[in-house]
C-alpha cells in the first residue's frame, strides 16, 4: 500500500462494496491499495472506493496501461483470447482476476438472428448481495466487446453453481496467499 495522498481535484468514485456512486473532494487523503485492471481501489475517510483509471491525475498518477488484447485483428478472436481478456478484470475489493477467482463461468462466441458475432458469458460473484456485481459484469463486457469482429457482448450474474473458495486457481489462490 503507498502513502496517503491528497487528491488533486474533485472526482467521481464507487464505494465499496455498496457501489454507492460519489464525488471525493479535492484535497482528501487516499492511499492506493491497488491498481489493477486499468482502474485504482482506494482508502478514505469514506472506507473503500473505486476510481477510474481515467481520473488517475486525481491521484497523481498516469493512466495505468491495460493489457492489450492479444488480437486487434478483425477476425473472430479464439476462445482463449475471450478468456484472456476477462483475466484483465478484477473484483475491486480482492487484488485477483475474476477468471483465476472462479468467478467467469462459461464465454461462448455465438451467432445471433441477425448473424452477428456476439460473446456470451456467465459470471457469479462471491456473495449474492455483492452491490459490485453490475460494474464487475460491465468491466467484463466491455473487455469482450472491444475485440473488433465482436458486435456485442452480453455478460449474465447467474448463482448456480454457487461460488465457493474451491473454485478459485492455483494461480489465485497463490495471489491471495491460501497455498
Amino acid at each position: 500500500m503507498e502513502a496517503a495522498i491528497p487528491l488533486t481535484r474533485t472526482c467521481d468514485a464507487m464505494l465499496i462494496p455498496s457501489g454507492v456512486k460519489v464525488k471525493i473532494a479535492q484535497m482528501t487523503p487516499v492511499e492506493i491499495t491497488h491498481k489493477l485492471g486499468g482502474n485504482f481501489t482506494v482508502k478514505g475517510p469514506f472506507g473503500l472506493a473505486r476510481i477510474e483509471g481515467s481520473d488517475a491525475d486525481a491521484l497523481g498518477q498516469e493512466i495505468p496501461a491495460v493489457e492489450e488484447l492479444p488480437s486487434q485483428k478483425f477476425e473472430l478472436p479464439e476462445k482463449s483470447e475471450l478468456w484472456d481478456a476477462a483475466k484483465s478484470v478484477y473484483d475491486p475489493e480482492i487484488p485477483v482476476n475474476i477468471v483465476d477467482l472462479g468467478l467467469v463461468y462459461r464465454i461462448e462466441l455465438v451467432k445471433n438472428s441477425e448473424n452477428k458475432n456476439v460473446v456470451e458469458a456467465d459470471l457469479t460473484l462471491t456473495a449474492p448481495g455483492c452491490s459490485m456485481g453490475p460494474m464487475i459484469a460491465e468491466d467484463l463486457r466491455q473487455k469482450l466487446v472491444a475485440f473488433p469482429a465482436i458486435d456485442e457482448a452480453i455478460v449474465n450474474i447467474v448463482w448456480d453453481p454457487p461460488w465457493n473458495r474451491d473454485m478459485i486457481t492455483e494461480e489465485g489462490k497463490m495471489e491471495l496467499g491460501l497455498m
